[in-house]
């Protein structure tokens, strides 16, 4: 096997992350703009918003906002694309964008986490609920810690 140099390591890891970003995070965005674009066509944004709007308004944010908070249990890169696309569409402002994007992070892609981590881990699905609820409750924690840190600015 030959010993490889740097700039061989760099453009075979570059290629590696080209592969990874097209095949793995592409669709899962383009996904979550279609998504959001069907909902806001439909109206059904609108309902979303406002059957949503007093459990987000805690943290000061539209009942839209749940969106994200959704679908950051499937897919962080989708989540991050529904976010994206509010924040185009001005569904969300920057502020708002500020306080969800941690809690995206802190609860985020609990499904792929399901599929490629803990079914090949050999971990007792006994214990899904408590890790998904422990997602779950690290996302509230960054919405709450969030909100307040954006308030004091």
């Amino acid at each position: 096997m030959k010993k490889k140099n740097i700039i061989e390591m760099f453009v075979e890891g570059a290629r590696k992350g080209w592969s990874i970003a097209i095949n793995g995070l592409m669709p899962n965005v383009i996904l979550a703009f279609a998504l959001i674009k069907i909902l806001e066509v439909t109206g059904a944004m609108a309902f979303i918003g406002d059957v949503f709007a007093p459990v987000m308004g805690v943290f000061g944010l539209p009942g839209q906002a749940i969106m994200v908070s959704v679908t950051a249990l499937m897919s962080q890169g989708g989540a991050v694309g529904v976010l994206a696309s509010l924040l185009t569409d001005g569904g969300v402002d920057a502020k708002q964008a500020t306080i969800l994007l941690p809690a995206i992070f802190a609860s985020g892609g609990q499904l792929q986490n399901l599929g490629r981590v803990l079914g090949t881990s050999g971990v007792q699905t006994k214990y899904y609920g408590l890790i998904f609820g422990m997602s779950i409750i690290n996302g509230i924690i960054a919405l709450t810690v969030m909100s307040f840190v954006v308030k004091a600015l």
